[in-house]
């Protein structure tokens, strides 16, 4: 046998050899290896803001009884109201108050607009500096004080925090106000109140 047939047996048995190896080597489909995809990850923000806008009161609590000095049976002032939460974006704060349960339908005691959203007290009977009220439907441009006519009552003071100052003219109405805030409430909050006259 000539040296060339003597290498190219040879070539052949070494590439057999390597075609078994791999045949007997090769990975199970049973047993390949399976990729699960990793778990979302949940980002947590760096910092917490409590956004979380609160309207209270020293006077009475959420619910309780409003004094009498707060209303048409005695001073006839506005109660002192603390605010907490104000959003950071937020250019000016509007009050309404009124009354859900009155006879003749919701009765109006008192409209705010363009309160300084920086303001943290609105001390008992004054007005936030360039703060300006409405009518209520007493026909007043001022706090009316609870006065139901029979039975308890909910007063119900409703604090918008808004994303612009309004440009609503002093003396305006409920409706002209609801409508003007709409589209620019940024939070809102609430404080209710009872009162029955004795």
């Amino acid at each position: 046998m000539s040296k060339t047939l003597i290498i190219i047996a040879g070539l052949v048995l070494i590439i057999i050899a390597i075609v078994f190896y791999f045949s007997q080597h090769s990975p199970n489909p049973d047993t390949t290896l399976k990729l699960t995809p990793t778990a979302s990850v949940k980002l947590i923000p760096t910092a917490s803001v409590d956004l979380n806008m609160k309207i209270i009161s020293s006077a009475f609590e959420n619910n309780g009884e409003i004094p009498s000095k707060y209303t048409c049976d005695s001073e006839n002032i506005s109660p002192p109201l603390e605010v907490q939460g104000v959003p950071p974006e937020a250019k000016s704060l509007a009050l309404i108050v009124d009354d859900p349960d009155a006879p003749a339908g919701t009765w109006t005691h008192w409209l705010l607009w363009n309160i300084n959203p920086k303001i943290s007290l609105i001390e008992e009977n004054t007005i936030p500096q360039g703060a300006v009220e409405g009518i209520n439907s007493f026909g007043n441009k001022s706090y009316g004080g609870p006065c139901p006519p029979s039975g308890s009552h909910r007063y119900i003071f409703k604090l918008y925090a808004l994303d612009s100052i309004l440009n609503l003219e002093e003396g305006a109405q409920k409706g002209d106000l609801e409508q003007t805030i709409m589209g620019h409430i940024l939070a809102e909050a609430q404080l209710i109140g009872n009162y029955q006259r004795k």
